[in-house]
């Protein structure tokens, strides 16, 4: 028997649901094709963090658990807590949140446009009102947060 089993099903559903919006937006005919340079994962060097609602950062933290880590990793550098380093991956890259499928890389075609995903963000905001969730919040303390109440 799954560990799935055994959250309680309010919390179930909603990663649930921020699974179907990470494959409906897979679905959309926007032309991406991330070459996994990691550009988009160097924070500091791009200015721009991916901020996560409470169940992206669910998503997230459940991934890195699955890693074996418990806490976010530091990189010095100020690039994203999920990059490895030594190998350039993401430690969670199937489960990586809405940001990060969107994001502003130019090597993956550059930003999507607001209004072109506009109803998977209304729908992600929707998984925040029933978890509680306090809106869209920096990737590392939403995710950080999220770890914490795991322990």
């Amino acid at each position: 028997m799954s560990s799935r089993n055994f959250l309680p099903q309010k919390l179930q559903t909603a990663l649930e649901e921020v699974r179907r919006i990470y494959v409906d937006l897979a679905q959309q005919p926007i032309q991406r094709n991330c070459l996994r340079k990691t550009e988009c994962c160097h924070f500091k060097l791009t200015g721009r963090t991916p901020y996560l609602t409470k169940g992206e950062a669910v998503v997230a933290a459940k991934a890195l658990r699955a890693t074996g880590r418990k806490s976010l990793p530091a990189n010095a550098d100020g690039s994203c807590p999920m990059l490895q380093q030594e190998r350039g991956n993401c430690l969670i890259y199937e489960d990586r949140p809405f940001g990060c499928r969107t994001h502003f890389c130019a090597a993956a075609g550059g930003p999507l446009a607001r209004r072109e995903v506009l109803d998977l963000i209304r729908r992600l905001e929707d998984v925040d009102l029933a978890l509680k969730g306090n809106g869209p919040r920096p990737f590392q303390n939403a995710v950080a947060d999220v770890l914490g109440d795991m322990r």
